[in-house]
């Protein structure tokens, strides 16, 4: 089975790989977009975690806080944390790169930076992806996904809009209204016994 799902992976990438487009030069990279004082405060939390169970000195912390506030991209933030929490746990995640489940579940959630074109596979697994608290690149999002017999479930926050274009067939998969001109997800799926499910929030009640 490991050498099956190696070898599965791999043309899953050349897959994603043929029917990725050029990159844009103008659109940035993850590492180049800008921080927020949220963000700060999320890379904070964990260095003063860092220090009070002590993996930091205090002169080791208050450099990195000085880094920390003077810091004005994602790159200078998640350099700070990446030697005290294993990658699942950081509080950026500046991955790019496509997501992959051959005879596995994968997801990818929490603070992360969804490319403006992203390649996602699912053979006999299922890939979670998780936007509620991400950072869209683009206003427009590209999923490029290749479902065999796999599934794509997708949690989205309020007025964030999921369409799905198959064989020139375009179906909105969201349920709630979105405000025009709200950002969209496309998902362009290529697939055999495939299956797309979106999960939204629960429908806020009208006040009388």
């Amino acid at each position: 089975m490991p050498k099956l799902q190696e070898v599965g992976e791999r043309l899953a990438e050349e897959w994603v790989s043929a029917r990725r487009g050029p990159a844009s030069s103008d659109v940035p990279q993850p590492h180049e977009l800008r921080a927020s004082d949220a963000d700060r405060e999320r890379v904070a939390q964990v260095l003063q975690d860092a220090h009070a169970d002590g993996r930091l000195a205090l002169d080791e912390l208050e450099e990195r806080l000085g880094v920390l506030y003077a810091a004005r991209t994602l790159g200078e933030l998640a350099a700070l944390t990446t030697d005290l929490l294993p990658a699942e746990e950081q509080p950026l995640n500046l991955d790019g790169r496509p997501v992959s489940a051959i005879f596995k579940k994968e997801q990818r959630g929490g603070r992360w930076v969804v490319p403006a074109e992203l390649g996602v596979t699912a053979m006999f697994g299922t890939t979670k992806l998780d936007f509620r608290d991400a950072i869209l690149q683009n206003h427009r999002i590209i999923i490029n996904a290749t479902l065999v017999f796999g599934g794509l479930e997708i949690h989205v926050p309020e007025g964030l809009e999921v369409i799905r274009v198959a064989k020139d067939k375009t179906v909105r998969l969201t349920k709630q209204p979105t405000e025009p001109g709200a950002p969209v997800v496309e998902v362009r799926t290529t697939n055999f016994a495939g299956e797309v499910k979106v999960k939204e929030p629960p429908r806020r009640k009208r006040r009388r």
